[in-house]
């Protein structure tokens, strides 16, 4: 599914929504879906279409991690790319790992 397309919903699937999203849990029927007891080989984050790269999001942040990364760091860089820097090097670690 490409990201454009995913927010493109018409009247009629729209209003399916908003009478399932009113629906209390116990009203749904699951059946037909099965249950997966087994998460082996289960990838995070595959379906996420949230942020894309370049987006800006607003993250709280502790005044003390916030203080640590601007005071330390490569010369020029301001801390915000510098915390963007040590959580991307985070998680291609923590991904090459899962693999």
């Amino acid at each position: 599914m490409k990201r454009e397309n995913s927010n493109s919903l018409n009247a009629e699937q729209t209003a399916r929504l908003a009478r399932l999203s009113a629906l209390p849990d116990e009203a749904i029927d699951t059946a037909d879906i099965p249950e997966v007891r087994d998460w082996t080989g289960a990838r995070r984050g595959l379906f996420y279409f949230g942020a894309s790269a370049g987006d800006k999001i607003t993250v709280a942040l502790d005044a003390e991690v916030v203080d640590w990364f601007e005071g330390n760091g490569a010369p020029g860089e301001d801390f915000e790319s510098r915390i963007n820097r040590v959580l991307s090097e985070h998680v291609a670690e923590r991904t090459r790992k899962a693999s």
